[in-house]
């Protein structure tokens, strides 16, 4: 073929690198977040924490016409065929090439890292763990070097939740001979080390960590003696509930039964998992919901907003030197306008969800999970003409602060069953239901998963019996067999 040229019109997306940080902040918690705000307070000398008295959320100052760049010219038009199209349009991809018309931005409570008057909360004492528990009280007991030095080695052997799950004539088959540590020296230690001041410690297995755990209580306590021939001989029956088989077993009463299942139940299975270092998950909220006036509205957290703005001084530096000498500064300046415009479109977008979210399930900030309605992602983008990867990064790892408590926003999501009389009924109104219906039920005669389907149907909420098994599963009710009681 005899080669040519040919001039073509065409459009095609491309992902900035401002429009890719527009859509990482979305979809980051406030707490990675303000750690990636932080680092840029760390990289960008043009950035700093604004002052205290600030007191406007991302306020601007329009400089001049002539310098300013409209962005009714940039701006695409928005299309509701298109796809990826209209997540750059969710954030304003091409006013991105544009310079902002404003150096100087306040917001949120981000304090100031040079305040010395600055006061932090007290830390918590971290807590000993169990091995370390166990031994502090071994090098205070009165027994030898030799028992102390076994004891210690079936410490070290216990797992998290404090049992022994090694076999003790597996761990002399694997000692060194030279120690001259026999069977029976393992088995005395382990007795030593069940009869330190946490009752249930170095058992085998659940029945026996039971069983040290109620002898340990006062000989006098009623149903002490039966409670430690159930968890010693008949533990599987009391899981499953078979109170009959163990009534005839043990020829006991009802009453009596029903004390020694009390005691067991009192007891700690895992009496060795209180001492695990567990790190407690911290959420902001990003929206506060309140009631004014008989109306449900969302606002921002101001706490959660960083409050950034420009460095006024750098910037009147890089006014007065030229402009071979500064390209470093201005590409800090124009990355600290980019971070500051695409945390303020952040957070106008997480509000905009919010406030959707709220107007949707007003019933539920009024009756509690009952009154859920479904709520699907489409419908809320469809509201907002946002794309729907846009609304799913607005309500991912983002919380609401309510009357109720603090929900994640993709709590008021879900899916829907038909009703009798032709609306529709959110799945989670119907666990709700569900957990209603447990709570209120006879305990000698629990509800089945096809009765409780029955009693919702009375109700007009048409559900399968393996949709209530679904349900009841999710929220870890047992099955009927193992909620029947005495």
């Amino acid at each position: 073929m005899k080669p040519s040229l040919q001039l073509r019109i065409s459009q095609q997306l491309t992902l900035t690198p401002q429009l890719q940080q527009a859509i990482r902040l979305l979809q980051l918690s406030t707490q990675d977040m303000h750690q990636e705000v932080a680092r840029m307070l760390e990289e960008n000398p043009m950035l700093e924490v604004a002052d205290e008295s600030a007191t406007t959320i991302f306020q601007t100052e329009p400089r001049s016409s002539s310098t300013s760049t409209t962005s009714d010219e940039s701006e695409p038009s928005r299309s509701d065929d298109r796809g990826d199209d209209r997540v750059a349009d969710d954030f304003g991809a091409d006013s991105f090439g544009n310079e902002p018309a404003d150096w100087n931005t306040g917001g949120g409570a981000m304090r100031s890292t040079d305040d010395e008057d600055e006061t932090y909360p007290e830390q918590a004492a971290e807590q000993a763990s169990l091995r370390a528990h166990l031994h502090n009280q071994l090098t205070t007991s009165s027994l030898d070097d030799k028992d102390r030095h076994v004891v210690g080695m079936l410490i070290d052997a216990l797992d998290e939740n404090g049992y022994l799950a090694q076999d003790l004539e597996e761990m002399v088959a694997f000692l060194p001979a030279e120690l001259e540590i026999t069977l029976d020296d393992l088995e005395t230690a382990l007795v030593q080390l069940q009869h330190l001041d946490q009752p249930g410690l170095a058992a085998r297995n659940l029945g026996e960590c039971l069983a040290l755990q109620l002898k340990a209580l006062p000989e006098d306590t009623p149903e002490r003696d039966l409670a430690i021939r159930l968890v010693c001989q008949h533990l599987d029956l009391v899981a499953a509930h078979d109170f009959a088989k163990i009534k005839r077993l043990l020829r006991c009463t009802d009453d009596e039964l029903r004390a020694a299942q009390c005691l067991i139940t009192d007891m700690n299975p895992k009496p060795g998992a209180e001492f695990g270092q567990s790190v407690a998950d911290y959420v902001v909220p990003d929206v506060v919901v309140e009631k004014h006036r008989s109306k449900w509205h969302a606002r921002l957290n101001v706490e959660a907003m960083p409050k950034l703005r420009v460095n006024q001084i750098y910037a009147n530096i890089l006014q007065q030197r030229g402009e071979k000498n500064s390209s470093q500064l201005a590409t800090q300046l124009q990355e600290a306008k980019w971070l500051i415009k695409n945390l303020q479109q952040r957070f106008d977008t997480i509000l905009r969800v919010a406030q959707a979210i709220v107007e949707r399930q007003t019933n539920f900030f009024e009756h509690g999970e009952i009154g859920m309605r479904p709520l699907v992602l489409r419908e809320i983008a469809d509201e907002l003409e946002l794309h729907e990867s846009t609304v799913s990064r607005s309500t991912t790892q983002k919380f609401m602060l309510t009357p109720r408590g603090i929900y994640e926003f993709k709590h008021f999501f879900g899916s829907g069953l038909a009703t009798e009389s032709g609306g529709t009924c959110s799945s989670t109104a119907i666990r709700e239901l569900i957990k209603q219906l447990v709570n209120a039920e006879d305990q000698r005669k629990p509800l089945t998963d096809s009765r409780m389907s029955e009693i919702l149907a009375q109700q007009g909420i048409v559900v399968a019996r393996r949709t209530i098994a679904k349900y009841r599963e999710a929220l870890r009710i047992l099955p009927v067999n193992l909620r029947k009681s005495l």
